[in-house]
């Protein structure tokens, strides 16, 4: 097993541990003591974690797009991972891990359908920022440094001399792989609303 789906595997037993955990905390095995009004407190109910599509978000201290390669200087060693709607969940990913799935035995691998991306570095001197839409493939991570070969879609990363953080889209995925691997570090949290 693979080391990516290898910490998914363990994000979602500790949180079904947990739960399970704070489920027998929570409900008396030998006949309950009454409470103050005469009934057992329980407090909340236990439920079995959910699992939810989910997007990445890598930062870095700077990028430039050179020779149809994206290079990210100081890339960050963790990745945010934050729930589609409805839900309202975020976690973190080591890189490694997410760089995992552009292998070729990963199922529905990112080097077979690779991810498209939105690329956004600030201007310091205009306080603003330029932004790229481009395809991600073949990842190459050397130290903090992070290449990926890219297909650019459309803008460009001229002038951006700061601060990076690059939104990968999951959307072209079918649903189960999205459920199975991406979601897992959601495990027992907040529910839609």
């Amino acid at each position: 097993m693979n080391s990516f789906r290898l910490s998914v595997a363990l994000a979602t037993a500790t949180a079904t541990l947990g739960l399970a955990f704070g489920a027998a905390a929570q409900t008396p095995t030998a006949p309950a003591t009454p409470s103050v009004q005469g009934l057992p407190k329980v407090v909340g109910a236990p439920r079995h974690p959910r699992l939810i599509p989910s997007m990445f978000v890598l930062n870095a201290r700077g990028a430039k797009l050179q020779d149809k390669k994206l290079i990210l200087e100081g890339v960050a060693p963790s990745v945010i991972v934050f729930a589609d709607r409805p839900v309202r969940a975020a976690g973190h990913a080591m890189l490694p891990h997410v760089l995992e799935e552009w292998t070729l035995n990963a199922p529905n691998s990112f080097a077979k359908d690779p991810p498209n991306a939105t690329v956004s570095v600030l201007n310091k001197a205009k306080a603003s920022v330029v932004d790229a839409v481009v395809t991600l493939k073949s990842p190459k991570l050397e130290g903090d440094k992070l290449t990926f070969d890219v297909e650019v879609l459309e803008g460009d990363l001229a002038g951006g001399d700061g601060g990076v953080s690059v939104f990968m889209d999951l959307v072209n995925l079918p649903v189960p792989r999205h459920s199975s691997h991406r979601a897992a570090w959601y495990a027992g949290s907040a529910t839609a609303r």
